[in-house]
């Protein structure tokens, strides 16, 4: 399975397999735009990310880190 900017939670649950001690509240877009870009299925262009979209994932991430608890 490839991944894209528009494949928002599947890039959330991938992060948070990868990070799984990574405590939500303190990862920043950055962080997630540096681990998304490092993930092996992931082929999109780095240019086309934005704050929306990072957001996007971290909301995702988010909503899974509080139900999985």
């Amino acid at each position: 399975m490839t991944l894209n900017w528009e494949s928002t939670y599947a890039i959330a649950l991938e992060l948070r397999r990868q990070h799984p001690n990574i405590n939500i509240e303190e990862v920043t877009l950055k962080q997630i735009y540096d681990w998304t870009l490092a993930l092996s299925e992931f082929e999109d262009d780095p240019a086309l990310a934005n704050d929306d979209i990072l957001y996007a994932i971290y909301q995702d991430w988010y909503e899974e880190y509080i139900n999985g608890q």
